[in-house]
């Protein structure tokens, strides 16, 4: 877990943006390649991003959104997901849930009804305990 110390100040935010916006390009052209899990393992990659800037957090959930709408496989997702991801995926289908969206509130339901049954209640416990990394 990343201390205070480890977060990027604002002014290198444009840096985490660039970086951002590259992975979306990769994540765009994964899911015209038809490989929606491989999409969203590069969007989970380096997430959530280490600052707390607003627009960097929202340019990322923009990219991790995208690649979770593209699922639609939730059970063969899982057979090529790595547990690694497991935390931070679930970190994501909150923010989606936050959002009222009802097609994104739908996915991320089904979502988190398998990976509660893959990864257990521990998943749901290291989410809503980690402050610092928020997403």
């Amino acid at each position: 877990m990343a201390g205070a110390e480890d977060f990027v100040e604002a002014d290198n935010a444009e840096a985490i943006i660039t970086r951002i916006e590259h992975k979306s390009r990769k994540i765009e052209s994964l899911l015209k390649q038809s490989k929606p899990v491989e999409a969203l393992k590069t969007a989970l990659e380096g997430s959530p991003p280490k600052t707390r800037d607003e627009r960097c957090k929202s340019a990322n959930w923009i990219a991790v959104h995208r690649a979770i709408m593209a699922i639609k496989d939730v059970d063969g997702m899982f057979s090529t997901l790595d547990p690694e991801y497991y935390d931070v995926l679930m970190k994501y289908l909150y923010r989606g849930l936050s959002t009222g969206d009802r097609p994104t509130c739908d996915q991320c339901l089904r979502i988190h009804e398998k990976l509660t049954e893959k990864a257990g209640l521990g998943c749901i416990l290291r989410t809503l305990a980690d402050t610092v990394n928020t997403v």
